[in-house]
């Protein structure tokens, strides 16, 4: 049974029901069509990750996210 995890990083708008659905949708399509496994036994997981639990070079993502619309990016 495969397994995919699909990790999106939260936004101030996070994935609505529908994208969410389409991500699943589409993932498991993919599966089917190049593995051929049946749909029945894809499971999908998807994880939002919260800014503060993520970061790069050394800043959390809350902090550099804040710098890049602060500078009008």
């Amino acid at each position: 049974m495969p397994l995919v995890t699909i990790r999106l990083a939260r936004r101030e708008q996070p994935a609505t029901r529908d994208q969410k659905a389409a991500l699943i949708d589409g993932a498991t399509r993919l599966l089917q069509e190049v593995l051929g496994k049946r749909p029945e036994d894809v499971t999908v997981l998807i994880d939002e990750i919260d800014p503060d639990n993520w970061g790069q070079g050394g800043e959390s993502a809350t902090v550099l996210r804040q710098r890049r619309r602060a500078a009008g990016g």
